[in-house]
């Protein structure tokens, strides 16, 4: 029997032709395709100065805790460090499975400056900020800085690294001290608790109760809303947990150093 079709690519079906069901089928196809849409929203707020084009900057000054001026770090199994030096830090991000597609749209800081607790955090509202971003970080990091995190040894620091190089920057993490207060928590309390995350730290040293927290797993989805012309409400509940997770690893830090090391 002869083909019904000449040679070379089928023709498709006339849409009048096709059954709704199938039309349906189809759009919903090519939705997927595109990706998911949103409406434009009037909310677009994102808090801070804007440093240059797509990247925002905020500040805070609180009273959180008083450490003492030499910080006993042999907990972490360190030597002691002087509070100037440390340098809290917390990153959000696109995902948490790192690799090079991995990126990170929120850098947040936190050091004692002039007798309080001075928070500062970086927020990418479009992807060419990146570079920006990467380049204020790297000022607020001197020879002698010591950096505090939760798990960034292992997640926050490698990512850093692995955007300074695809930026062309030079790497200002390398070489810096670290205390990561993920491992000595587990040494203490592995078994104790349900987990030894910094949200379950910060609730049994601290009494802290998050409310209306936005979990970092959503963070995300957040920041890409945002970009698609979303409302930003959920990014600014990022930019809370992310604040909140800054004052918590000093709080935690400093918990620990009362500890009598084992």
């Amino acid at each position: 029997m002869p083909s019904l079709w000449p040679a070379g690519k089928p023709k498709a079906a006339a849409p009048s032709s096709l059954s709704p069901d199938l039309r349906r089928l189809l759009q919903r196809h090519a939705q997927l395709k595109r990706g998911p849409a949103y409406l434009a929203s009037s909310d677009r707020d994102v808090p801070g100065i804007e440093l240059s084009p797509g990247l925002r900057y905020t500040e805070a000054h609180v009273d959180w805790l008083a450490p003492p001026a030499i910080i006993d770090a042999g907990f972490a199994r360190m030597e002691p460090v002087h509070h100037h030096r440390l340098l809290h830090f917390d990153t959000e991000t696109t995902g948490l499975a790192g690799g090079t597609g991995t990126r990170a749209f929120m850098i947040g800081a936190a050091d004692w400056h002039d007798g309080r607790f001075r928070i500062r955090q970086l927020t990418i509202t479009s992807m060419a900020a990146e570079t920006a971003m990467l380049r204020t970080f790297a000022s607020w990091l001197a020879d002698d800085t010591v950096l505090v995190s939760y798990n960034g040894k292992c997640y926050d620091s490698p990512l850093l690294k692995t955007r300074y190089r695809l930026a062309r920057l030079p790497d200002p993490l390398t070489g810096l001290g670290h205390l990561d207060l993920l491992h000595p928590v587990r040494r203490h309390w592995k078994g104790q608790w349900e987990n030894c995350r910094l949200a379950t730290a910060e609730r049994e040293l601290l009494g802290v109760v998050r409310e209306d927290d936005l979990p970092g797993s959503e963070a995300p989805a957040a920041w890409l809303t945002y970009l698609r012309g979303g409302s930003a409400r959920n990014l600014r509940r990022v930019l809370a947990h992310n604040n909140q997770d800054l004052k918590s690893l000093a709080g935690v830090l400093l918990y620990m150093a009362r500890l009598p090391h084992r």
